[in-house]
């Protein structure tokens, strides 16, 4: 079973590390440079409050279905006739309480227009997320590889030829992104279905009452932890842009440090979304995850470790050289973004570890259909986030929410780790554990000291990378024979 999940694991990492980053720092950087910082912060506010009635779209379907089919692959037939007409009720349902939230809480015209176009896009967004729960679910990974990155494979070329006519650079420039997201979900979205119709031994479109009430219990609960986690992880730009006179500037220079996490978060992601299926496969089986749950740990917490410390360390150079000054900000204006920009950075890559942590641990539990303890953990989080929000925010801006984050990621993941260990009584590693500690330690020390070098910061920062990695090997949290093994696997 290591075998496959990582084979599985390396080509559709491979993939996403090869299209999402450019993407991210070729694309979506470059849209944000031309429509300002404000206007692009507005763009992300409302992405964030589209995403938190995500529940209406989904309502825990993905993950049920993706763990109720790995486990019972005869009944795939049977359910996605039904579950399709139910998604797109749920679809309709979803796009009408947008648009009524964003009445109530003050949206004007220019944002409603926004708001529902947005939302669509979401709903394509959680569309091709059902999809694919199919394609792994089937262990199908690498089909499901493909599709993880055709949609922003499709954006990169429609960005490039935006970009270069200055389409951005106009007035409505941010609602011409957000249909070029419109255009590569419904050409993904349309592949992916007619890709999963060919699986399924026949496909009606047909309503059975019933059958869904049965679905929506199963997967309330999966509802349930996606609405709380959805909560904690998306309401800081929504807050920030509601709460502050200045809240479109302030969400703009959040949006610059999350959407790096976000795109280092895809990595974690992945890992969980192949992981999933096979957690519930072997749980199913009887079979001992303790090993599974040991190396992908070492494999996604060493890295994080590094990116984590290491963007505390580099924060302003790397955010000066992501985001150089703007042609309309002055160089007192830009000085001072690039300041704040650079500590909200540093404090959200941090709680990578954490997101990562959460991602292997949270992946299990949901496994093994620990869904009460989750929705509990994911319910306190929620409210202490909601709580150091409002009040941080009001003290320190965006920062504030930036440690209200930092926060709650590790507070959630702690709870998570400690879940899994109280229910599946795991050997408590010691020799792990210290090894970890010492890594963690040697990590700030070279960071530290490579600061002090005084070569250009890019220098400095390669020389960090492998000074890391071969402290990992030192230390022994990485191997060679580990690194032959995994050759082996592949």
């Amino acid at each position: 079973m290591q075998k496959k999940f990582l084979t599985n694991l390396g080509l559709i990492l491979f993939l996403n590390l090869l299209i999402k980053p450019i993407y991210v720092f070729g694309i979506e950087k470059a849209v944000q440079e031309q429509v300002g910082t404000a206007a692009y912060g507005i763009y992300f506010a409302i992405f964030n409050f589209s995403f938190l009635l995500t529940i209406l779209l989904d309502f825990g379907i993905t993950n049920f279905n993706n763990k109720n089919i790995a486990q019972n692959s005869h009944l795939f037939t049977k359910h996605f006739s039904s579950l399709f007409t139910l998604k797109l009720i749920l679809a309709i349902i979803y796009i009408i309480i947008v648009v009524i939230a964003g009445v109530m809480i003050g949206y004007d015209s220019r944002l409603m227009k926004l708001l529902l176009v947005q939302g669509f896009n979401m709903f394509l967004l959680f569309f091709i997320n059902y999809l694919r729960s199919n394609l792994a679910a089937l262990h199908l990974f690498k089909t499901d590889g493909l599709i993880s990155v055709l949609d922003r494979s499709i954006l990169i070329v429609l960005g490039i030829f935006m970009l270069n006519s200055g389409i951005f650079y106009s007035e409505n420039g941010i609602m011409y992104f957000v249909y070029a997201q419109t255009c590569s979900g419904l050409i993904t979205a349309t592949i992916a279905f007619f890709i999963i119709v060919k699986k399924t031994h026949s496909f009606k479109l047909s309503w059975n009452w019933p059958f869904s009430l049965m679905i929506l219990k199963k997967s309330f609960p999966f509802a349930i932890l996606t609405l709380l986690m959805s909560f904690y992880n998306r309401i800081d730009s929504v807050m920030i842009e509601r709460m502050l006179p200045n809240g479109d500037v302030q969400s703009g220079i959040y949006a610059q440090g999350f959407r790096i996490l976000d795109a280092t978060n895809m990595i974690a992601f992945l890992v969980a979304g192949v992981l999933l299926p096979v957690f519930s496969k072997m749980l199913k089986h009887k079979e001992s995850v303790e090993s599974l749950v040991k190396l992908i740990s070492t494999l996604l917490l060493t890295p994080a470790i590094v990116i984590g410390v290491g963007c505390i360390f580099y924060n302003t150079e790397l955010i000066g050289q992501l985001y150089p000054k703007h042609v309309n900000e002055t160089a007192e204006i830009y000085a001072l973004h690039l300041q704040q920009s650079s500590r909200i950075f540093g404090l959200l890559m941090l709680s990578f570890v954490a997101i990562s942590t959460t991602y292997i641990f949270g992946t299990l539990l949901t496994a093994n259909g620990n869904m009460r303890q989750l929705n509990y953990m994911a319910a306190c989080g929620m409210i202490l986030n909601v709580i150091l929000n409002y009040i941080l925010i009001q003290k320190f801006e965006a920062f504030g929410s930036a440690i209200s984050s930092l926060f709650t990621q590790f507070l959630t993941a702690m709870i998570q780790v400690a879940i899994v260990q109280k229910l599946f009584k795991f050997k408590i590693n010691f020799r792990l554990i210290n090894i970890f500690i010492t890594f963690l330690v040697g990590v700030i020390a070279i960071n530290y000291g490579t600061k002090m070098l005084h070569f250009d910061w890019m220098v400095n920062f390669c020389i960090m990378v492998v000074g890391c990695g071969l402290w990992a090997f030192i230390t022994g949290i990485v191997s060679i024979k580990s690194m032959f093994r995994l050759l082996k696997y592949g």
